[in-house]
This record gives C-alpha cells, sequence and structure tokens, in this order.
C-alpha cells in the first residue's frame, strides 16, 4: 500500500494532461489518420515524463519549488510573468474541462446542460476542499484509474492489429495535412502548469517516491491517450463526443458507449480540480515561503476557487472567452520553452543538486529533446494566436519550423556554454 499512494498523488499529472483538450485531439488524430500519429502520443509521453522527472527532481533535492528556484535566478519579474500566464491559462481553459464533463455525462443522462455544469462544479469544489492537495491528488489518481478502463476497454474491444499499433508507435511518419495535429498531441500532453503543480506535489516525498510515481502514473497516461486514439480511428465523417458515442454503439454493442462516455466525463472533471490546483500551487510557488501556513488555508483556497468560478460562470453563460484564450495560447508559447530550458540549466547547476543528483547523459539528452519541442510548440502556439488576433485563417507550418529551427540555434550555443560553467562549479 506505501508504493501505491505516491503513485496516486502523482496520478493527479495524468489527470492534469488528459482533459478534454487530449480526447478531442487524440480521437481527431485517429479519426482522420488512423495509427499513424500514434509516435507522436509516444513522444510526448516520454517528453512530459522527463520534464515532470527534472521538475520534481529540483524540489526534492534543492528543497526549492519551481517558482522559487526561477525567482532566485532571474529575480522576481520572470517567475511573476511565468505564473500570472499559468493561472490566465488555467482559468481560460476551466470552462473546457467542466464542458467536457458536462458533455460525456450528457451522452448518458438527460439533464440540461446548466444542471451538470453545477453538478460537474460542485464536485470539483467538493474535491479540491476535501483536504490537503496531497488527499486531492490520491482522489485524481483513483479516478485516472476510473478513465482508463473506460477508454482502454473501449480500444480493447475494436482488437486493433498489433502490427499496426507497433508501426504507428515506433515509425514516426507526416502525413499531408498533419502536422497541425501532431503538434496539438505533444502540446496537450506536454502543458507548462503541469511542471508547477508536479513541483508542489514532490514536496515531502522522497526522490525514490517521486521517481517511482511519475514512472507509472504519466506513462499510464500517455496509454489512456493511445487508447483515445484508437477509439477514435471508429469514426468516419465529421468527429464529435456524439459521433465518436455513435461510431461506438454501431461497432461494439451498447455497452461501450457508456464506458466512452464515463471516461469523457472523468477527462473533464480530473482537469476541472487539477487546473485550480495547478494554478494555487503556481502562486504559492512564486510566493515562496508565505503561503506555506498550509495549503488548506483560504489563502490557498482563493487562488483555485477563483479559477473554478470562472469556469462556472463561463460554462453556465455558454460564453467562450475566445480572446482570453487566444492570449493565454500566445503566453503559454512563451512559458513552455522558458521553463524547460530552465529546468535543463538548473538540474545541471551543481549548487542546486549537489554532485550526486546533476544530469547524466541520458537526462540531458531527454530534456533537451524535449526543450525542441517545446519551442516548435510554443513558436506554433505564437503564430497561432498572433494569426487568430488579426484575423488569417491559415498559417504555413514551413515557417513555423524555420523559426523554430532559427530559434533552437540561437539558444543552444550559449545554453551549452551555461551547462558546461555550471557543472565544473
Amino acid at each position: 500500500m506505501k508504493r501505491l499512494l505516491p503513485i496516486l498523488v502523482f496520478g493527479a499529472i495524468s489527470a492534469a494532461f488528459i482533459g478534454p483538450g487530449t480526447v478531442t485531439t487524440a480521437a481527431a488524430a485517429g479519426a482522420g489518420f488512423g495509427f499513424d500519429l500514434l509516435w507522436a502520443l509516444v513522444f510526448s509521453t516520454f517528453a512530459c515524463l522527463a520534464l515532470q522527472e527534472a521538475s520534481a527532481r529540483l524540489t526534492v533535492v534543492s528543497g526549492l519549488s519551481l517558482g522559487q528556484a526561477m525567482r532566485q535566478r532571474f529575480g522576481c519579474a520572470v517567475p511573476f510573468a511565468v505564473v500570472a500566464a499559468v493561472v490566465l491559462g488555467c482559468a481560460a481553459y476551466e470552462a473546457g474541462n467542466i464542458l467536457g464533463a458536462v458533455a460525456g455525462a450528457g451522452l448518458g443522462l438527460e439533464l440540461s446542460t446548466e444542471v451538470l455544469t453545477l453538478i460537474t462544479g460542485g464536485i470539483a469544489a467538493a474535491v479540491l476542499f476535501s483536504g490537503s492537495p496531497d488527499r486531492v491528488a490520491r482522489c485524481m489518481g483513483v479516478i485516472v484509474a476510473l478513465m482508463g478502463v473506460g477508454f482502454i476497454l473501449c480500444a480493447i474491444e475494436m482488437r486493433p492489429s498489433p502490427s499496426a499499433l507497433l508501426s504507428g508507435a515506433l515509425y514516426p511518419r507526416l502525413p499531408d495535412g498533419a502536422s497541425t495535429l501532431v503538434l496539438g498531441l505533444i502540446g496537450t500532453t506536454v502543458v507548462p502548469y503541469n511542471l508547477f503543480l508536479g513541483s508542489g506535489l514532490a514536496r515531502g516525498h522522497t526522490l525514490a517516491e517521486v521517481r517511482l510515481g511519475l514512472s507509472v502514473a504519466i506513462p499510464l497516461g500517455g496509454l489512456i491517450s493511445i487508447a483515445v486514439l484508437v477509439v477514435g480511428t471508429a469514426v468516419e465523417g465529421a468527429l464529435s463526443y456524439p459521433a465518436i458515442s455513435n461510431a461506438l454503439s454501431a461497432e461494439l454493442g451498447s455497452l461501450a458507449p457508456v464506458q466512452f462516455a464515463f471516461g469523457l466525463f472523468c477527462a473533464g472533471l480530473s482537469s476541472a480540480v487539477t487546473a485550480p490546483l495547478a494554478a494555487a500551487f503556481s502562486v504559492q510557488s512564486m510566493a515562496g515561503e508565505a503561503p506555506d501556513r498550509g495549503t488548506t488555508s483560504w489563502w490557498f483556497r482563493r487562488i483555485w476557487l477563483g479559477v473554478l468560478a470562472i469556469g462556472l460562470l463561463f460554462g453556465l453563460t455558454g460564453v467562450k472567452p475566445i480572446p482570453v484564450i487566444i492570449l493565454a495560447q500566445a503566453l503559454n508559447g512563451v512559458i513552455l520553452p522558458l521553463v524547460a530550458l530552465f529546468l535543463l540549466i538548473a538540474t545541471n547547476d551543481r549548487s542546486l543538486m549537489g554532485s550526486k543528483h546533476l544530469n547524466g547523459f541520458k537526462a540531458n539528452a531527454a530534456i533537451g529533446f524535449s526543450c525542441l519541442a517545446a519551442l516548435l510548440i510554443g513558436v506554433t502556439g505564437i503564430v497561432r494566436a498572433a494569426s487568430a488576433a488579426i484575423g488569417l485563417k491559415g498559417v504555413d507550418q514551413t515557417w513555423v519550423l524555420i523559426i523554430a529551427a532559427v530559434l533552437a540555434v540561437g539558444v543552444a550555443i550559449p545554453l551549452v556554454r551555461e551547462v558546461s560553467r555550471l557543472r565544473r562549479l
């Protein structure tokens, strides 16, 4: 039982990245390209694991949260801007999390959207009020397990070809028109606010417990995303949650749509809980030791309660905060590569990590590749947000890749020099 607890706690990370956005993107990848984009989910799962391990290891070894470590290096301005962007992103996407859960519940219950929204928000609030973040995280770990049962059972019942699954997972390919989905699959798995959430959850745990929890919980989250992609292959034509449910019903019988609806509800509910929790951890991380009076205090609760309330407001009114979402996309496009690059630097800093816990070659390679992915996702997010702001409908992916490549080369040389210097200290 003792070994199970860290797995449940860090299951909150999987709960955070498997939300309605991940379900929609993975299902769209399956519906549009079969198993050809499975490799993107495999890569993003390992990238997520590399960055989350670095963030948690930094906290356990140095005693500093991610925000505190950033403030120690950059002063207050950069961490404050990063945390503000994280909180804005959590608030902007919270309505989508709640409405995703409502969409899942609505596939099986004949209740109005408003009633289901209030029920979902009430459950999320009750979970968040229930106790310490560790207890909330354990609850989210259970929900992830239940979510996995719903999606994985659907995928197994579809009897996908093992050879096709292996081919899609191990051999990267990029069919025409698939680049946006590939970036979407990576971007919905490697999310910046999860790095603050993981850092916050790591407090009070040993490095062995952290690594055990992450090494089970994140691959399980990746497996659930893969199961959603497999489920998406059943859909022909326009993709929607009812279309997925109808396709599963026609192919597998009446039980499969119930399993999918339950999985979708759990995905939305888990993200509706973890996004406010991550926002609160982010603010606490930036504030340093001041709010350590307790994460069950009203100071901490006011943060997550505000994010949840904003999501409920938009969910009940049906108003989509498009300008806020566009701004959040642009800001997250900046902070994801910034935080990823900082983690690469910090985990090579002998003054923070000591000689025993510095990155080895494999860790540097894994985090380095994750930084490249973060940079590509970030450039894409910024370009998309700018295009949406000025009314452009399409973005030439070639130019995005060129911009990302130029930035990568420009960052790589000073980054290597700084890492070498810090390892010699």
